[in-house]
Protein backbone atom coordinates (compact mmCIF):
# COMPACT_ATOMS: atom_id res chain seq x y z
CA UNK A 1 0.00 0.00 0.00
CA UNK A 2 1.08 3.54 -0.24
CA UNK A 3 2.54 5.42 2.59
CA UNK A 4 -0.50 7.23 3.61
CA UNK A 5 -2.52 3.46 3.12
CA UNK A 6 -4.63 4.87 0.82
CA UNK A 7 -6.39 3.88 -2.36
CA UNK A 8 -4.40 3.43 -6.23
CA UNK A 9 -5.20 6.72 -7.41
CA UNK A 10 -3.02 8.13 -4.73
CA UNK A 11 0.07 6.23 -5.80
CA UNK A 12 2.80 8.70 -6.87
CA UNK A 13 4.89 6.79 -8.77
CA UNK A 14 8.78 7.53 -10.19
CA UNK A 15 8.86 5.57 -13.43
CA UNK A 16 12.42 5.50 -14.42
CA UNK A 17 13.87 4.59 -17.65
CA UNK A 18 17.82 4.57 -17.76
CA UNK A 19 19.66 4.27 -21.05
CA UNK A 20 23.47 4.04 -21.51
CA UNK A 21 23.76 7.67 -21.56
CA UNK A 22 20.41 8.94 -20.35
CA UNK A 23 17.61 9.47 -17.90
CA UNK A 24 13.88 9.41 -18.43
CA UNK A 25 11.81 9.55 -15.82
CA UNK A 26 8.15 10.46 -15.22
CA UNK A 27 5.91 11.69 -11.62
CA UNK A 28 2.76 9.79 -12.55
CA UNK A 29 -0.46 9.59 -10.28
CA UNK A 30 -1.03 5.83 -10.69
CA UNK A 31 -4.96 6.10 -10.56
CA UNK A 32 -5.62 8.99 -12.43
CA UNK A 33 -2.49 8.80 -15.21
CA UNK A 34 -1.57 12.40 -14.25
CA UNK A 35 1.60 13.18 -15.21
CA UNK A 36 2.91 15.31 -12.37
CA UNK A 37 6.60 15.79 -14.06
CA UNK A 38 8.75 14.36 -16.38
CA UNK A 39 11.89 14.89 -18.14
CA UNK A 40 14.83 13.45 -19.74
CA UNK A 41 18.56 14.14 -18.51
CA UNK A 42 20.74 12.63 -21.80
CA UNK A 43 24.61 13.17 -22.80
CA UNK A 44 25.31 11.65 -19.08
CA UNK A 45 29.07 11.40 -18.61
CA UNK A 46 29.83 14.22 -21.25
CA UNK A 47 30.19 18.15 -20.82
CA UNK A 48 27.19 18.68 -22.78
CA UNK A 49 24.93 16.72 -19.96
CA UNK A 50 21.66 18.38 -19.25
CA UNK A 51 18.12 17.89 -17.87
CA UNK A 52 15.33 19.53 -19.20
CA UNK A 53 11.80 18.77 -17.35
CA UNK A 54 7.86 19.39 -18.18
CA UNK A 55 5.18 19.88 -16.00
CA UNK A 56 4.27 22.34 -13.23
CA UNK A 57 6.75 24.52 -14.55
CA UNK A 58 9.70 23.77 -16.98
CA UNK A 59 13.44 23.58 -17.21
CA UNK A 60 16.36 23.33 -18.57
CA UNK A 61 19.65 22.84 -16.92
CA UNK A 62 22.72 22.15 -18.19
CA UNK A 63 24.97 18.98 -16.21
CA UNK A 64 28.30 18.95 -16.96
CA UNK A 65 30.01 15.73 -16.40
CA UNK A 66 27.02 14.53 -14.39
CA UNK A 67 26.54 10.55 -14.68
CA UNK A 68 22.97 8.69 -13.84
CA UNK A 69 23.99 9.23 -9.76
CA UNK A 70 24.13 13.52 -10.10
CA UNK A 71 21.52 13.62 -12.79
CA UNK A 72 18.91 11.63 -10.17
CA UNK A 73 19.68 13.85 -7.43
CA UNK A 74 18.92 16.86 -9.39
CA UNK A 75 15.42 15.02 -11.03
CA UNK A 76 14.41 14.77 -7.23
CA UNK A 77 15.25 18.25 -7.21
CA UNK A 78 12.32 19.45 -9.47
CA UNK A 79 9.86 16.89 -8.02
CA UNK A 80 8.58 20.30 -5.94
CA UNK A 81 9.71 18.37 -2.68
CA UNK A 82 7.37 15.48 -3.98
CA UNK A 83 8.36 11.87 -2.38
CA UNK A 84 7.80 9.08 -4.70
CA UNK A 85 5.35 6.44 -2.95
CA UNK A 86 7.33 3.82 -5.24
CA UNK A 87 9.35 3.42 -7.93
CA UNK A 88 8.84 1.74 -11.24
CA UNK A 89 11.74 0.60 -13.90
CA UNK A 90 11.93 -0.68 -17.37
CA UNK A 91 13.84 -3.29 -17.91
CA UNK A 92 14.20 -4.23 -21.52
CA UNK A 93 15.41 -8.13 -21.44
CA UNK A 94 13.47 -10.33 -18.52
CA UNK A 95 14.76 -13.68 -20.46
CA UNK A 96 12.49 -16.64 -19.63
CA UNK A 97 12.95 -15.84 -15.95
CA UNK A 98 10.12 -12.90 -16.07
CA UNK A 99 6.88 -13.43 -17.45
CA UNK A 100 5.48 -10.78 -15.16
CA UNK A 101 6.70 -7.33 -13.33
CA UNK A 102 8.28 -7.79 -9.94
CA UNK A 103 8.85 -6.43 -6.66
CA UNK A 104 13.17 -5.37 -6.74
CA UNK A 105 15.10 -6.98 -3.88
CA UNK A 106 18.45 -8.27 -4.47
CA UNK A 107 17.98 -11.32 -5.82
CA UNK A 108 15.49 -9.83 -8.25
CA UNK A 109 18.45 -7.73 -9.36
CA UNK A 110 21.18 -10.64 -9.58
CA UNK A 111 18.37 -12.51 -11.47
CA UNK A 112 18.08 -9.79 -13.77
CA UNK A 113 21.79 -9.05 -14.08
CA UNK A 114 21.76 -12.58 -15.62
CA UNK A 115 20.07 -11.39 -18.27
CA UNK A 116 22.59 -9.05 -19.20
CA UNK A 117 24.29 -11.27 -22.24
CA UNK A 118 20.71 -11.03 -24.07
CA UNK A 119 20.13 -7.52 -24.32
CA UNK A 120 24.19 -6.08 -23.71
CA UNK A 121 22.76 -2.72 -24.84
CA UNK A 122 19.93 -2.12 -22.70
CA UNK A 123 20.01 -4.28 -19.55
CA UNK A 124 23.34 -3.17 -17.92
CA UNK A 125 22.05 0.60 -18.39
CA UNK A 126 18.88 -0.68 -16.85
CA UNK A 127 20.13 -2.44 -13.67
CA UNK A 128 22.28 1.37 -13.43
CA UNK A 129 19.25 3.03 -12.72
CA UNK A 130 17.98 0.33 -10.22
CA UNK A 131 20.92 -0.08 -8.18
CA UNK A 132 21.25 4.17 -8.19
CA UNK A 133 17.18 4.27 -7.50
CA UNK A 134 17.99 1.49 -4.52
CA UNK A 135 20.96 2.84 -2.75
CA UNK A 136 18.98 6.85 -2.42
CA UNK A 137 15.53 5.01 -1.51
CA UNK A 138 16.40 2.13 0.75
CA UNK A 139 13.17 1.81 2.09
CA UNK A 140 11.22 2.42 -0.70
CA UNK A 141 9.46 -0.52 -2.53
CA UNK A 142 10.75 -0.56 -6.32
CA UNK A 143 9.38 -2.51 -9.02
CA UNK A 144 10.89 -4.15 -12.04
CA UNK A 145 8.15 -3.94 -15.59
CA UNK A 146 9.59 -6.16 -18.59
CA UNK A 147 9.84 -5.16 -22.33
CA UNK A 148 9.92 -9.09 -22.91
CA UNK A 149 7.15 -10.21 -20.12
CA UNK A 150 3.97 -9.54 -22.50
CA UNK A 151 5.61 -11.82 -25.01
CA UNK A 152 6.64 -14.60 -22.64
CA UNK A 153 2.72 -15.95 -24.27
CA UNK A 154 4.54 -16.41 -27.64
CA UNK A 155 3.78 -20.54 -28.38
CA UNK A 156 6.60 -22.44 -29.57
CA UNK A 157 6.29 -22.62 -32.80
CA UNK A 158 6.73 -18.83 -32.80
CA UNK A 159 9.74 -18.53 -30.30
CA UNK A 160 11.92 -21.21 -31.32
CA UNK A 161 14.57 -20.93 -33.90
CA UNK A 162 15.42 -23.88 -36.21
CA UNK A 163 19.14 -24.08 -34.87
CA UNK A 164 20.34 -27.08 -32.88
CA UNK A 165 17.74 -27.64 -30.17
CA UNK A 166 20.89 -28.15 -27.61
CA UNK A 167 21.19 -23.86 -27.96
CA UNK A 168 17.79 -23.30 -26.58
CA UNK A 169 18.52 -25.26 -23.78
CA UNK A 170 21.91 -24.46 -22.78
CA UNK A 171 22.07 -20.81 -23.85
CA UNK A 172 17.82 -20.38 -23.84
CA UNK A 173 18.61 -19.17 -27.81
CA UNK A 174 15.09 -18.18 -28.80
CA UNK A 175 12.76 -15.09 -29.35
CA UNK A 176 11.47 -12.94 -26.37
CA UNK A 177 9.77 -9.79 -28.77
CA UNK A 178 10.33 -6.15 -26.89
CA UNK A 179 7.93 -3.44 -26.71
CA UNK A 180 5.70 -5.56 -24.27
CA UNK A 181 4.10 -2.70 -22.25
CA UNK A 182 3.26 -1.20 -25.49
CA UNK A 183 1.50 -3.47 -27.24
CA UNK A 184 -0.80 -4.80 -23.90
CA UNK A 185 -1.52 -1.13 -23.29
CA UNK A 186 -2.89 0.05 -27.12
CA UNK A 187 -4.49 -3.26 -27.24
CA UNK A 188 -6.51 -2.26 -23.71
CA UNK A 189 -7.31 0.96 -25.49
CA UNK A 190 -8.57 -0.96 -28.49
CA UNK A 191 -10.77 -2.93 -26.61
CA UNK A 192 -12.55 -0.51 -24.73
CA UNK A 193 -12.63 2.11 -28.06
CA UNK A 194 -14.50 -0.63 -29.53
CA UNK A 195 -16.44 -1.68 -26.46
CA UNK A 196 -15.56 -5.35 -26.67
CA UNK A 197 -13.46 -7.39 -23.74
CA UNK A 198 -10.35 -7.76 -24.96
CA UNK A 199 -10.46 -11.57 -24.52
CA UNK A 200 -12.64 -11.79 -27.46
CA UNK A 201 -10.43 -9.38 -29.78
CA UNK A 202 -7.51 -10.35 -32.47
CA UNK A 203 -5.29 -7.48 -33.17
CA UNK A 204 -2.16 -6.66 -34.95
CA UNK A 205 -0.30 -4.13 -33.65
CA UNK A 206 2.33 -1.66 -34.71
CA UNK A 207 4.88 -0.14 -32.52
CA UNK A 208 7.01 2.57 -34.80
CA UNK A 209 9.49 4.48 -33.38
CA UNK A 210 13.04 4.71 -33.57
CA UNK A 211 12.65 1.12 -32.52
CA UNK A 212 9.69 -0.85 -34.18
CA UNK A 213 7.88 -3.97 -33.80
CA UNK A 214 4.83 -5.64 -34.57
CA UNK A 215 2.67 -7.94 -32.83
CA UNK A 216 -0.43 -10.50 -33.00
CA UNK A 217 -2.64 -10.51 -30.06
CA UNK A 218 -5.11 -12.99 -29.67
CA UNK A 219 -7.62 -13.11 -26.48
CA UNK A 220 -5.69 -10.35 -24.22
CA UNK A 221 -2.24 -12.29 -25.11
CA UNK A 222 0.36 -12.00 -27.56
CA UNK A 223 0.97 -14.79 -29.93
CA UNK A 224 3.54 -13.61 -32.30
CA UNK A 225 6.01 -10.66 -32.46
CA UNK A 226 8.56 -9.34 -35.07
CA UNK A 227 11.74 -8.67 -32.29
CA UNK A 228 13.62 -11.66 -31.46
CA UNK A 229 16.67 -12.33 -29.43
CA UNK A 230 17.44 -9.11 -29.32
CA UNK A 231 15.63 -5.92 -30.77
CA UNK A 232 17.64 -5.97 -33.95
CA UNK A 233 14.90 -8.80 -35.47
CA UNK A 234 12.73 -7.45 -37.33
CA UNK A 235 11.61 -4.60 -39.05
CA UNK A 236 13.41 -2.10 -40.47
CA UNK A 237 14.39 0.93 -37.66
CA UNK A 238 15.65 4.46 -37.19
CA UNK A 239 18.88 2.85 -37.18
CA UNK A 240 18.70 -0.85 -36.68
CA UNK A 241 18.98 -2.90 -40.07
CA UNK A 242 15.85 -5.15 -38.91
CA UNK A 243 16.09 -8.70 -40.51
CA UNK A 244 18.90 -9.29 -42.65
CA UNK A 245 20.71 -13.00 -44.06
CA UNK A 246 22.12 -14.59 -40.77
CA UNK A 247 25.53 -14.88 -42.86
CA UNK A 248 25.86 -11.40 -43.61
CA UNK A 249 28.47 -11.08 -40.87
CA UNK A 250 30.69 -13.64 -42.14
CA UNK A 251 30.84 -11.97 -45.71
CA UNK A 252 31.23 -8.15 -44.18
CA UNK A 253 34.05 -10.08 -41.98
CA UNK A 254 35.50 -11.55 -45.04
CA UNK A 255 35.17 -8.45 -47.04
CA UNK A 256 35.41 -4.94 -44.99
CA UNK A 257 37.74 -7.12 -42.08
CA UNK A 258 35.48 -5.61 -39.41
CA UNK A 259 34.88 -7.48 -36.44
CA UNK A 260 32.22 -9.24 -35.25
CA UNK A 261 31.22 -6.79 -32.36
CA UNK A 262 31.93 -3.89 -35.20
CA UNK A 263 29.79 -5.79 -37.36
CA UNK A 264 26.73 -5.72 -34.68
CA UNK A 265 27.37 -2.43 -33.94
CA UNK A 266 27.05 -1.13 -37.77
CA UNK A 267 23.59 -3.48 -37.91
CA UNK A 268 22.30 -1.74 -34.03
CA UNK A 269 23.86 1.68 -34.93
CA UNK A 270 24.25 2.79 -38.52
CA UNK A 271 21.44 1.02 -40.68
CA UNK A 272 18.01 1.30 -41.15
CA UNK A 273 16.60 4.59 -41.86
CA UNK A 274 19.96 5.93 -40.99
CA UNK A 275 21.89 3.71 -43.35
CA UNK A 276 19.51 3.84 -45.91
CA UNK A 277 19.06 7.30 -46.42
CA UNK A 278 22.64 8.50 -45.09
CA UNK A 279 21.07 11.44 -43.80
CA UNK A 280 19.05 10.78 -40.84
CA UNK A 281 16.74 8.21 -38.78
CA UNK A 282 14.12 10.40 -38.23
CA UNK A 283 11.18 9.72 -40.20
CA UNK A 284 9.99 13.67 -39.92
CA UNK A 285 13.35 14.63 -41.86
CA UNK A 286 13.03 12.04 -44.44
CA UNK A 287 9.79 13.10 -45.34
CA UNK A 288 10.65 16.89 -45.72
CA UNK A 289 13.47 15.22 -47.89
CA UNK A 290 11.32 13.02 -49.95
CA UNK A 291 9.32 16.04 -50.76
CA UNK A 292 12.23 17.60 -52.23
CA UNK A 293 13.29 15.27 -54.36
CA UNK A 294 15.74 13.29 -52.32
CA UNK A 295 16.02 9.70 -53.59
CA UNK A 296 18.10 8.35 -50.67
CA UNK A 297 15.00 9.28 -48.62
CA UNK A 298 12.58 8.10 -50.97
CA UNK A 299 14.56 4.61 -51.41
CA UNK A 300 14.71 4.54 -46.64
CA UNK A 301 10.98 5.43 -46.45
CA UNK A 302 10.08 2.64 -49.47
CA UNK A 303 12.32 -0.16 -47.95
CA UNK A 304 10.36 0.71 -44.59
CA UNK A 305 6.24 0.86 -45.35
CA UNK A 306 7.36 -2.07 -47.74
CA UNK A 307 9.07 -4.21 -44.56
CA UNK A 308 6.41 -3.29 -42.56
CA UNK A 309 3.65 -4.41 -44.52
CA UNK A 310 5.29 -7.63 -44.95
CA UNK A 311 6.04 -8.74 -41.86
CA UNK A 312 2.12 -7.56 -40.59
CA UNK A 313 0.65 -10.05 -43.00
CA UNK A 314 3.09 -12.68 -41.32
CA UNK A 315 1.83 -11.48 -37.96
CA UNK A 316 -1.54 -12.62 -39.44
CA UNK A 317 -0.92 -16.25 -39.83
CA UNK A 318 -0.72 -16.63 -36.07
CA UNK A 319 -4.46 -15.11 -36.45
CA UNK A 320 -8.02 -16.54 -37.22
CA UNK A 321 -9.10 -12.93 -38.49
CA UNK A 322 -8.03 -9.32 -37.89
CA UNK A 323 -10.50 -7.33 -35.76
CA UNK A 324 -8.84 -3.97 -35.78
CA UNK A 325 -5.06 -3.16 -36.88
CA UNK A 326 -3.29 -0.33 -34.53
CA UNK A 327 -0.52 2.00 -35.44
CA UNK A 328 1.14 3.30 -32.30
CA UNK A 329 4.61 5.25 -31.55
CA UNK A 330 5.77 8.22 -32.54
CA UNK A 331 5.38 7.15 -36.15
CA UNK A 332 3.00 5.45 -35.74
CA UNK A 333 0.55 8.14 -34.35
CA UNK A 334 2.19 11.22 -36.12
CA UNK A 335 3.09 10.06 -39.73
CA UNK A 336 0.07 9.62 -41.93
CA UNK A 337 1.75 9.24 -45.11
CA UNK A 338 3.83 6.23 -44.19
CA UNK A 339 0.38 4.49 -42.61
CA UNK A 340 -1.26 5.45 -45.86
CA UNK A 341 1.36 3.87 -47.98
CA UNK A 342 1.82 0.59 -45.66
CA UNK A 343 -1.86 0.75 -45.59
CA UNK A 344 -1.77 0.63 -50.08
CA UNK A 345 0.46 -2.49 -49.29
CA UNK A 346 -1.62 -4.36 -47.40
CA UNK A 347 -4.49 -4.37 -50.41
CA UNK A 348 -4.95 -8.37 -49.26
CA UNK A 349 -6.59 -7.20 -46.17
CA UNK A 350 -8.94 -4.40 -48.31
CA UNK A 351 -8.64 -1.49 -46.06
CA UNK A 352 -10.20 2.11 -47.56
CA UNK A 353 -8.56 4.40 -45.81
CA UNK A 354 -10.16 7.43 -45.40
CA UNK A 355 -7.85 10.30 -45.95
CA UNK A 356 -9.10 12.89 -44.05
CA UNK A 357 -9.58 10.81 -40.56
CA UNK A 358 -5.78 9.68 -41.34
CA UNK A 359 -4.55 13.14 -41.76
CA UNK A 360 -6.64 14.25 -38.31
CA UNK A 361 -4.30 10.72 -37.04
CA UNK A 362 -8.23 9.75 -35.98
CA UNK A 363 -8.67 12.58 -33.48
CA UNK A 364 -12.62 13.36 -34.17
CA UNK A 365 -13.22 9.39 -34.83
CA UNK A 366 -12.11 7.35 -31.61
CA UNK A 367 -8.98 6.72 -33.62
CA UNK A 368 -10.07 5.37 -36.84
CA UNK A 369 -8.66 5.93 -40.22
CA UNK A 370 -10.41 3.52 -42.70
CA UNK A 371 -13.76 4.32 -43.88
CA UNK A 372 -16.71 3.25 -42.27
CA UNK A 373 -17.24 -0.18 -43.53
CA UNK A 374 -13.77 -0.89 -44.84
CA UNK A 375 -13.16 -4.92 -44.37
CA UNK A 376 -10.34 -3.83 -42.06
CA UNK A 377 -10.63 -1.67 -39.48
CA UNK A 378 -7.26 0.58 -39.24
CA UNK A 379 -7.35 2.66 -35.46
CA UNK A 380 -4.77 4.91 -34.34
CA UNK A 381 -3.87 4.88 -30.34
CA UNK A 382 -1.02 6.74 -28.80
CA UNK A 383 0.69 4.54 -26.34
CA UNK A 384 1.94 5.76 -22.72
CA UNK A 385 4.58 3.19 -21.93
CA UNK A 386 5.27 5.53 -18.45
CA UNK A 387 2.22 4.77 -17.40
CA UNK A 388 1.73 1.39 -18.03
CA UNK A 389 4.69 1.09 -15.46
CA UNK A 390 2.79 3.28 -12.82
CA UNK A 391 -0.14 1.60 -12.64
CA UNK A 392 2.02 -1.70 -12.92
CA UNK A 393 4.29 -0.66 -10.00
CA UNK A 394 1.12 0.41 -7.88
CA UNK A 395 -1.17 -2.74 -8.41
CA UNK A 396 2.00 -5.10 -7.57
CA UNK A 397 2.59 -2.98 -4.53
CA UNK A 398 -1.22 -2.79 -3.71
CA UNK A 399 -1.37 -6.36 -3.63
CA UNK A 400 2.04 -7.28 -1.63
Amino acid sequence: MAEDGGPIGSWQTLVINSGSSSLKFALIEAGSGRVIRQGLAERLGTEMARLRTHGETDADKALPGAGHAEALEEILAHLGGRRPDAIGHRVVHGGETFSKSVVLDDDAVERIRACNDLAPLHNPANLLGIEIARRKFPTLKQVAVFDTAFHQTLPAKAFMYAVPYELYERHRVRRYGFHGTSHAFVAEEAAQRLDKPLEELQLVTAHLGNGCSGCAIKHGRSVDTTMGLTPLEGLVMGTRSGDVDPNLHQFLADQTGRSLAQITDLLNRESGLLGLSGASNDMRTLLEARGRGDARAALAIDVFCYRLAKSLLGLCAALERIDALVFTGGIGEHAAAIRAETLGQLRVLGPVLDPARNAAHGAATGGRITADGSPLLSLVIPTNEELVIARETARLLDHA
